[in-house]
């Protein structure tokens, strides 16, 4: 049950803008399980959300794929991403580890992803589409979706807002958010697939449970985050992260 559960945290929070790294430490705080035992699975289940990416936007994938400057953007982004990363962890390689032990941390990163989701209440709709996606686009969407690496700030959360603020069409807000974050998520998913192996060999049903209800959980999230863009009511997963980092200060030491 416990590896199900993580996989459907792991499935729609990975889409949906809520910070699925800062749910599962909420969920390991609160299940009393070590980080280390949860991270494994957590690694599978990641696998299962990348193919629910790749089954949802394959359409999208194949069209922009024929584009050269719309490749060129995607590869700015990541390299920006991959170099916010880099850096950090050159720094100090254990700093990210540190936040997701950190609760009050993690219940201020989500407070801060809620107040960015609210103000997309007050943004009027943009009309580009991506093909009218720029260079500039390409740098703030690297930078800030490097920011997303750390436990509690919504890497979907921050990417749409930047496109919104940026006048970006909602639906293609959507779409380009994902599309360029494939490279990013993928990466992170092979910077802790060394875990996949051992937790395989001693748990493999179990693994298999988190892969599947996370794939299934986040093709849910994918179709449910669509329908929100297109209406703009992103504020409404603001007020639930609001609530619970009210709720994480109160009663996480």
């Amino acid at each position: 049950m416990r590896y199900a559960l993580l996989g459907i945290i792991q499935g729609l929070s990975e889409f949906i803008p809520v910070s699925s790294s800062g749910h599962l430490a909420i969920f390991s705080f609160l299940s009393g399980i070590e980080k280390s035992q949860v991270l494994p699975i957590i690694v599978v289940a990641h696998l299962g959300t990348l193919l629910a990416l790749f089954c949802f936007f394959a359409r999208d994938i194949l069209r922009v794929s024929k584009d050269l400057i719309v490749l060129v953007q995607i590869f700015i982004v990541n390299l920006l991403t991959a170099a916010v990363f880099l850096t950090v962890t050159f720094i100090n390689s254990d700093f990210l580890e540190q936040l997701f032990l950190s609760p009050r941390f993690i219940f201020l990163a989500l407070l801060i992803t809620a107040v960015l989701l609210i103000l997309t209440r007050r943004m009027s709709r943009g009309r580009r589409d991506i093909f009218a996606l720029n260079i500039k686009d390409a740098f703030w969407l690297g930078l800030i979706q490097g920011l997303a690496i750390v436990p509690g700030f919504s890497r979907s959360g921050l990417t749409i807002f930047t496109l919104l603020s940026r006048r970006v069409e909602p639906q293609t807000a959507f779409k380009f958010s994902f599309i360029a974050g494939i490279p990013a998520i993928f990466g992170s998913f092979l910077w802790e697939a060394k875990r996949i192996g051992y937790i395989f060999d001693n748990q493999a049903a179990g693994c298999w449970l988190a892969f599947v209800f996370s794939f299934i959980f986040g093709i849910l999230g994918l179709f449910i985050l669509r329908r929100v863009v297109k209406r703009m009511q992103l504020h409404y997963f603001g007020y639930y992260l609001i609530l619970v980092s009210v709720l994480g200060f109160m009663f996480v030491k």
